[in-house]
């Protein structure tokens, strides 16, 4: 890691969509002394507070410019067409691109799908902010294409939405400036990873010495007492035993057919 840590707090910039409130709370049980601060800002600004210092880390929509910022993706959302509850695309539980040829698709300048060409026919105008759109969408003007997330976040009881099986989809990342890695942002990645709480990924504790020097985990070998050993062949004065009855000795066993022939010839006087 690059860095250290210097500021009493951790400050979390979060996009619209985003719902950090799990990993807040397990921030709070793992680190009670180090206060968790959150910022909502628009997508489209994300890239800036980071890199401006008024956030450590962010939950963010890809892209992001990967020459200065770090990022690592966290899921991505399904996208969805938010409609009138009366209009016919609810007669279906999912739609295509080519369903909405016909509609009026509003494209508003916070969008984040990153449409080359929006489907659909093109408004007068683009509405300002995502929030305009879903009024024009409750006026009966046109229909809007967003993550799940948004349809979620500016839901109106006169307005539903369903699943649109090819539409472009918007990823969700924790990003962070390259060059301000420090350890705050590393405990922030072990809780949107899963890591429990004893893992050592990414920090490196200090590991405590044991009796004798060695520490503790990594045992040393041990040396056996002189004359003593430890395994293996056993060696006497004319080499290896290497094997059990009928193995040789030394430099070799002697023949016994060799002596009775010896001692079949008569001993002359």
């Amino acid at each position: 890691m690059t860095g250290s840590e210097e500021t009493p707090s951790f400050r979390l910039a979060y996009v619209p969509g985003v719902t950090p409130d799990k990993w807040v709370r397990i921030w709070n049980e793992r680190l009670p002394d180090v206060p968790l601060s959150l910022t909502q800002v628009p997508a489209a600004e994300a890239d800036e507070v980071l890199l401006g210092g008024d956030a450590d880390a962010g939950l963010v929509r890809l892209p992001v410019d990967r020459t200065v910022l770090s990022a690592i993706p966290l899921y991505t959302e399904t996208t969805v067409v938010v409609i009138p509850k009366d209009h016919l695309v609810t007669a279906a539980d999912e739609v295509t691109v080519e369903d909405l040829a016909d509609e009026i698709v509003l494209h508003p300048l916070d969008d984040v799908l990153g449409w080359e060409r929006p489907p659909g026919r093109p408004a007068l105008e683009r509405p300002a902010t995502t929030v305009d759109a879903v009024e024009l969408v409750a006026a009966g003007i046109g229909v809007l294409l967003v993550p799940l997330s948004l349809a979620r976040l500016h839901h109106r009881k006169d307005l539903t939405h369903r699943t649109v099986t090819d539409a472009p989809e918007s990823s969700v990342a924790l990003s962070w400036p390259e060059d301000a890695h420090t350890d705050r942002v590393e405990d922030f990645i072990g809780i949107v990873r899963g890591r429990t709480v004893n893992s050592t990924r990414g920090r490196q504790p200090a590991q405590a010495p044991a009796k004798g020097g060695r520490t503790e985990g990594a045992p040393g070998r041990r040396t056996p007492p002189p004359g003593k050993q430890t395994g293996g062949a056993r060696r006497g004065a004319g080499g290896p035993v290497t094997g059990g009855k009928g193995g040789s000795r030394g430099g070799g066993a002697k023949s016994g057919g060799a002596r009775g022939g010896r001692r079949g010839k008569p001993r002359r006087g």
